[in-house]
């Protein structure tokens, strides 16, 4: 693997390495809670106490890598719980389960996990109506009582313990992946810039496969922005760190933005090279302008916080671009290749600039 597709791979390889390292927190509070509540279990008073397999079950069902996040799960699941044990129950009025019943019921259970808002409730309610009905017995309402509570049990541990053991306000995710996002653009952008000082075709050709893992990584910073936001609900470290979450998805926003552009260069500039270089040409005249506008905005997005000489320069290399694609144009001189991305760091330059005026 060549040097830039390593320290691609680095950068892409940072935020992901961070929700591993949040599902490492996630599997060592399950354990925890499991514990506890298994601990709690045979202890809770009444027909509950015969069934206390799954005060387990609800603490990890609600085990989820922020606290809101748990709380919202949890309350989804006994939901669909207890909507599957009406139904079960409701069929016991008329009958003993037989095949036909618990077919029928299982049947209807799944049709209603159809409905929007139980949410990760649906996967628990056919199974509830399975259980009711095959392991009740010769009592359904104390075994549904019994599932009931623990289960409800299991949910109250899970909560309180990703609430209270390493609370997780994932912040440091949506920093990361913001400056991830950003070093991979500006990369991207001067690994184009070399590519067109060189003698074509090109050497290096890696810059031109990464639009795939440009998307790979856009997809994974929004994820750590949107983990991040949601983790400080119901949060207690969420008034000591305080964040600027507008201004975040904000970035982002801009970030995808100029991610569809630098892919569009990506792929004008591969067509120029080497799928249809008759068709879609870069005067050799305007290559090495071409290349410094590009290397320009690369820096820009580089210091992409940071108003001053350096936008100022990339937006007088691509004004300058642009002058010479006008005054060059012809029908023996092509020049589409070229003020199609001329455009483009035009568009990325002004995405910059709107977003820090934001």
């Amino acid at each position: 693997m060549t040097a830039p597709k390593r320290a691609l791979h680095a950068v892409t390889n940072q935020v992901s390495g961070f929700l591993r390292y949040t599902r490492l927190q996630l599997a060592l509070k399950a354990t925890i809670a499991v514990g506890i509540a298994w601990t709690i279990a045979p202890h809770v008073p009444g027909v509950a106490s015969h069934y206390p397999y799954y005060a387990p079950l609800g603490a990890l069902v609600s085990m989820y890598p922020t606290v809101s996040g748990s709380f919202r799960t949890g309350m989804q699941t006994l939901a669909g719980l207890v909507v599957g044990m009406a139904l079960a129950l409701i069929a016991l009025l008329f009958g003993n389960p037989n095949v036909w019943t618990i077919s029928l019921i299982v049947g209807l259970g799944v049709l209603l996990a159809g409905l929007p808002r139980l949410g990760a409730g649906r996967d628990y309610l056919p199974v509830a109506a399975l259980f009711v009905l095959v392991l009740g017995g010769d009592d359904p309402d104390g075994y549904s009582f019994g599932y009931g509570v623990q289960m409800l049990v299991g949910v109250a541990v899970g909560l309180t313990v990703n609430a209270v053991v390493f609370p997780p306000l994932h912040l440091n995710g949506a920093v990361n992946g913001l400056v991830s996002l950003r070093n991979s653009l500006a990369r991207q952008l001067q690994d184009m810039a070399a590519a067109l000082r060189e003698t074509w075709p090109p050497e290096h050709e890696e810059w031109s496969q990464r639009e795939n893992q440009l998307d790979s990584l856009t997809r994974e910073v929004r994820e750590a922005v949107e983990l991040a936001d949601s983790s400080r609900h119901g949060n207690i470290r969420s008034r000591r760190y305080r964040r600027d979450f507008d201004a975040d998805y904000r970035a982002l926003r801009a970030m995808e933005r100029a991610t569809r552009h630098v892919k569009d260069m990506t792929e004008v500039l591969t067509d120029a090279i080497w799928r249809s270089p008759r068709d879609v040409a870069v005067p050799a005249a305007l290559a090495e302008p071409l290349a410094d506008a590009v290397e320009a905005a690369a820096q820009a997005v580089e210091a992409w916080d940071s108003e001053g000489e350096v936008h100022g320069a990339a937006r007088q290399a691509v004004q300058d671009l642009i002058r010479l694609v006008n005054t060059s144009a012809s029908a023996e001189n092509p020049v589409d290749a070229t003020a199609a991305m001329a455009m483009d760091l035009r568009r990325i330059l002004r995405i910059i600039s709107a977003d820090e005026d934001g």
